[in-house]
């Protein structure tokens, strides 16, 4: 079980975009996470007509992943970004937690 999942909403604390928001895309396995509109890099695209469909070229915008020590879950009621814990429940499931406050991640 990770600390940190897809579609958690995070707080970036290090790198450009320090103090940023955003939501987790996807998590790698090599220990990255790819945050919608965090990290964003310019790709110089050939068009391509061939393609299905046809891709136009230019310059996108794409966002790149980053180390998942760089951002910490977003906690709504602190409105700051803190770490994260687990704690077995009552029934015998596991559960993430805010270590500052010990409530649950997931309501």
């Amino acid at each position: 079980m990770n600390k940190i999942r897809k579609s958690d909403e995070v707080i970036v604390i290090a790198g450009k975009d320090k103090g940023r928001r955003g939501t987790v895309l996807q998590v790698f396995s090599n220990g990255r996470v790819l945050v919608e509109g965090i990290n964003v890099a310019k790709k110089h695209q050939k068009a391509n007509p061939q393609a299905v469909p046809p891709q136009e070229g230019g310059i996108i915008n794409i966002d790149m992943p980053l180390d998942i020590s760089n951002v910490l879950i977003f906690n709504p009621k602190s409105k700051k970004g803190e770490r994260v814990g687990f704690r077995i429940s009552d029934d015998g499931s596991k559960e993430r937690i805010f270590r500052s406050t010990g409530e649950p991640v997931d309501i």
